[in-house]
């Protein structure tokens, strides 16, 4: 699903974002509620990022990554913990791009995102490459989501990945 965002573009930059687990739902100007196979799943557009609630049997997390005023968490590359009997893994990166490669990936990842029945992508108006895009997976038990927070004006792609779930066997 793709979306306008009915709010102004503010000049955030990407490393204004921060990380946090288990904030209550924030204001959304966006949602997709999702069911992967007994899991439920929101995917929520923030006016700062996005926030993800997840709710399974009788246990739940929420995920937020957004410019958070106070926050003192900046974003990590990494997080792996256990939250509520699950197993938490957070990844994430920035990419620097030029702004003719910046334009063909940022269209690129909404037409991924646009056209699959688990993705949310929201574009800020008055600035056709900042937007805030999700996909959401369920595979071998795990919920999994990735994220892309597009920042045109320093031409930088925050991307998350996420996964949680029970934790898986080793290979052998």
């Amino acid at each position: 699903m793709l979306t306008t965002l009915k709010t102004s573009y503010t000049d955030t930059r990407a490393a204004d974002l921060a990380w946090a687990l288990g904030r209550e739902p924030l204001p959304a100007l966006a949602v997709l509620d999702l069911e992967l196979t007994g899991a439920k799943l929101q995917l929520r557009l923030l006016g700062a990022s996005h926030q993800v609630l997840l709710e399974e049997e009788s246990r739940s997390c929420s995920e937020t990554v957004a410019c958070m005023p106070g926050s003192s968490t900046p974003l990590p590359l990494g997080v792996s913990k256990r939250v509520g009997g699950w197993e938490y893994e957070f990844a994430a990166r920035v990419e620097t791009l030029s702004q003719g490669s910046f334009a063909g990936r940022a269209q690129e990842l909404l037409a991924l995102v646009a056209d699959h029945p688990n993705g949310l992508a929201g574009t800020f108006p008055g600035s056709p490459h900042a937007f805030t895009a999700m996909l959401a997976q369920r595979h071998e038990g795990q919920v999994r989501w990735r994220t892309w927070h597009a920042y045109p004006q320093e031409g930088q792609l925050v991307v998350t990945r996420t996964r949680i779930g029970a934790r898986t066997p080793a290979a052998s």
